[in-house]
């Protein structure tokens, strides 16, 4: 996959392949190029039929902080590049949900946003001490239509998906874990090579019915997207030229400069 950008970085160790989120000094948001990578890679690691196994993490002190500031003002005034950020959300959602192989979320720090949506969309979650999962796009004025609204309440319930999706609660690593959000807390310097040995486990599994196991144990997140996603994703769409949208982000680009 060499010809992908240097912002998703993907590395083959035998068939295991490591997916780095590669904007440290951005927190790995989400900017134009990002996102339209992460849309197209699933496919492309389903395609390859040495893989078994995948770990995602993000380069640097965050796993991804969600959403880019400058892709939102652009997805606010143009509006076929906000449906494009929508079919691009779609094909993050179900290329996660139907990538044949186990996917490992190394969590590495804040998730935010879509980076809490790829965590929740991969099938087993490793957190280092001091991460946190977070969805606030309520907060920022959106409908939490790219994963948030579809995953959660097959995790945590109603009642407990509410209240995060409304209030964009922080879960600590620990309480994720009590949640079903994690599988389990690892120390941020073994983070990786714990990720990566569990791929290993993994790899070395019989192909034929680990595959057919996660697609069986996936058909829950099928039904739900039949369900739920294209709803979620255009009242999401509809949101991103709110006004309290539009404002919102233009507090936030002030106040962070």
């Amino acid at each position: 996959m060499n010809d992908l950008p240097p912002e998703l970085m993907v590395t083959a160790e035998g068939p295991i392949r490591l997916i780095e989120l590669n904007r440290p000094e951005q927190r790995n948001a989400a900017s134009e190029t990002l996102h339209t990578a992460l849309a197209g890679v699933w496919d492309r690691l389903a395609a390859d039929e040495a893989v078994r196994a995948v770990v995602l993490t993000g380069r640097g002190r965050a796993f991804s902080a969600g959403g880019d500031f400058r892709v939102m003002t652009r997805v606010q005034r143009d509006e076929a590049f906000r449906e494009r950020n929508i079919a691009e959300a779609r094909a993050i959602i179900t290329g996660m949900v139907r990538c044949p192989v186990p996917v490992i979320a190394a969590v590495n720090g804040p998730a935010v946003g879509l980076g809490c949506s790829l965590a929740l969309l991969s099938d087993l979650v490793l957190m280092a001490e001091g991460a946190y999962l977070a969805d606030p796009h309520v907060q920022v004025g959106l409908v939490a239509g790219d994963g948030g609204a579809m995953v959660l309440p097959l995790i945590v319930g109603l009642a407990r998906a509410r209240e995060l999706l409304f209030l964009g609660s922080r879960v600590g690593a620990e309480e994720a874990v009590r949640l079903g959000l994690a599988n389990r807390v690892v120390p941020g310097d073994k983070l990786l090579d714990e990720a990566m040995d569990l791929a290993r486990r993994l790899a070395a599994l019989p192909v034929t019915a680990l595959r057919g196991t996660k697609r069986a144990v996936n058909l829950h997140l099928e039904q739900a997207m039949s369900a739920v996603m294209e709803t979620a994703l255009s009242a999401e769409r509809d949101s991103m030229h709110s006004p309290e949208h539009v404002e919102i982000v233009a507090g936030l680009i002030e106040k962070n400069g």
